[in-house]
């Protein structure tokens, strides 16, 4: 049957169409929610209110709190981290540190983090995204700085990139997320000395 001119064909019924402006939305309030009240107190009702939307638009995209959380964290870590490429091994390992100082000294991540980690000692789920979001992609950059490094002559054959990753990350997330202490001047060209002279060891 043709169209009447002037008019315009409706949208078919169905499935609804996800608008990408809204789902970005909820996915920041779930950032901040998660940072003002913590996973265990943290509610769709909350997030959509943060979100400025319905409940039912929050549902649409996700099941539940654990299925959104596990969702973002899987993305966070899809997102991935380059690894540097500075031309030697101690600007690498600087370049890492200023790049993780940067994420952990995040007003959120300071907040969420600690408490994802509290989380994921309950839920197994949320272990495996956890892991993968904050060590995964962290211990693929490793493997590279260690293989760049090993064949600049800077380290030896059999460099171990998780031992690394402990020597370099380490002691910044112990600062920063467990003590929160500040980062004196020069902290991390200090640390990035210490990290390379014991990878060397």
């Amino acid at each position: 049957m043709a169209e009447t001119p002037g008019t315009t064909r409706r949208a078919p019924a169905g499935a609804a169409v996800l608008r990408e402006d809204v789902t970005d939305a909820i996915r920041t309030a779930v950032f901040e929610e998660l940072a003002a009240v913590g996973f265990a107190r943290m509610s769709i009702e909350g997030i959509a209110r943060r979100a400025g939307v319905g409940k039912t638009a929050v549902y649409r995209r996700w099941k539940s709190k654990l299925a959104l959380v596990l969702d973002l964290v899987t993305a966070v870590a899809v997102q991935g981290l380059p690894a540097p490429a500075t031309g030697s091994l101690h600007g690498d390992v600087r370049a890492l540190l200023e790049v993780a100082a940067h994420a952990l000294r995040h007003p959120v991540a300071s907040q969420v983090i600690p408490d994802l980690l509290v989380e994921a000692a309950r839920s197994p789920e949320i272990a495996d995204a956890v892991k993968a979001a904050l060590l995964d992609g962290r211990q693929g950059v490793a493997a590279v700085v260690v293989r760049e490094a090993v064949a600049r002559g800077e380290l030896p054959e059999g460099a171990d990139p998780d031992r690394a990753l402990d020597l370099i990350v380490g002691p910044l997330y112990w600062r920063l997320v467990v003590v929160r202490g500040d980062l004196p001047k020069g902290y991390l060209d200090g640390l990035a000395a210490s990290a390379v002279a014991a990878l060397k060891a």
